[in-house]
Parts: C-alpha cells; structure tokens; sequence
C-alpha cells in the first residue's frame, strides 16, 4: 500500500531527521494501529537506486497518521512524496 510523507516529526525549534509523518488514505486512529511494526521504503528518484528503509513505530494523533523511524536522515525533497509500506 502507498502513503504520502507529510513531514519530519519536529519540535518548535527541532527536527527529527530520521523520523517522518505518514498520511494513509483511508486510515483512521483504530486502523492504524494495525501498521505498527510494518516496513516503509522510500525510493528516492535520479540515478542512485538506494532504498531507505523504515519502520512503523506509533500513532500520531487522531487522524489516523503514523510516526516512522528510518536508518538514516531522510532528505527535505522526500516531503509530499509517496513510500511503499509492507
């Protein structure tokens, strides 16, 4: 299934690099409790192929958006763009 990165998890003068908000169409705070521990993989576009894996850790908020935590820092183009999650 697809989701949309809608932002960098953030404080009011910080932001968390490697964890990222997911918007799942469809998706309401009890179904999402159901991706918690599902894998998410952002293919960046160009020619570097390099896969960014990431995990599904919690719920965040009422509206059914989820946290993930990848290995890396994620990269600002990534906003607005979709991921695969297994």
């Amino acid at each position: 299934m697809e989701a949309v990165i809608v932002n960098f998890r953030r404080g009011r003068k910080t932001q968390k690099t490697n964890q990222m908000i997911l918007t799942i169409k469809g998706y309401d705070k009890e179904k999402a409790k159901s991706l918690i521990k599902k894998t998410v993989i952002y293919r960046p576009e160009g020619k570097n192929n390099k896969e960014l894996k990431g995990i599904i850790k919690a719920v965040h908020g009422n509206k059914g958006n989820v946290r993930a935590y990848f290995e890396t820092g994620m990269p600002g183009q990534s906003v607005g763009k979709k991921v695969e999650v297994i």
